[in-house]
């Protein structure tokens, strides 16, 4: 409980953690925010971490002088292309080695050929996308390496969807974050973002629950 705690008050209070992180670290803070971003997207078991909301509050401290938003930009555009790319990369290792059991139900052959050839139809815009959804957004590049997407492929769509991703965020956070009203609220709006990123697994969640058939009548 108290690690759920520790993580709700990180999300929620990231202004706070941040801007005093910045004033006892000072330039270190950009490693700090490389290695978040890398770690949400690169390490399957911390999809917890913030990502949407952490490049909107580094963009907004941008703004309030101490951090080079431009800087900012850049490295953590490179944070989350590696991040994905190793993401993938222990995907594409792990992937022969976990479907080959002919008899299993979801790990064998025709599962492994399945989800290749909906990466290869619907990979590009999966990566894409998801940029932008918590949570799928660190599964989404581990299992394209596990459906050995085509790498270029997914290169080319791994750039694309990090660029769009933060610069769209960090630069919100520089040019709004310091907007009086967004400036006094901004743990609501942390909360507002964080909240947004998850709708559409809500929705696809609903939409999944109310398609599922109907258990038959006894009798």
């Amino acid at each position: 409980m108290e690690l759920l705690f520790f993580v709700w008050d990180l999300l929620v209070h990231l202004d706070r953690h941040l801007a005093e992180l910045l004033q006892q670290y000072g330039a270190w803070i950009y490693l700090l925010l490389f290695t978040i971003i890398f770690c949400e997207t690169g390490l399957v078991v911390t999809p917890f971490l913030p990502g949407d909301s952490l490049l909107f509050v580094a963009g907004a401290l941008a703004a309030a002088g101490g951090i080079d938003v431009h800087l900012l930009a850049m490295m953590l555009i490179a944070a989350a292309v590696l991040g994905n790319t190793v993401n993938y990369a222990v995907g594409h290792f792990l992937g022969p080695k976990v479907f080959h059991w002919e008899q299993s139900r979801f790990f064998n052959r025709k599962a492994l050929d399945r989800a290749h050839a909906f990466y290869e139809k619907h990979g590009g815009k999966t990566i894409v996308i998801t940029r932008f959804v918590p949570i799928l957004r660190t599964f989404a590049p581990f299992v394209a390496g596990i459906a050995r997407m085509t790498y270029l492929r997914f290169t080319a769509y791994n750039v694309a969807g990090a660029l769009a991703w933060v610069l769209s965020l960090v630069y919100a956070g520089y040019w709004f974050g310091n907007v009086p009203w967004v400036k006094q609220n901004l743990s609501w709006v942390i909360l507002g973002i964080i909240v947004v990123s998850l709708m559409p697994l809500a929705i696809a969640y609903v939409r999944h629950r109310g398609a599922k058939p109907d258990f038959p009548q006894a009798g």
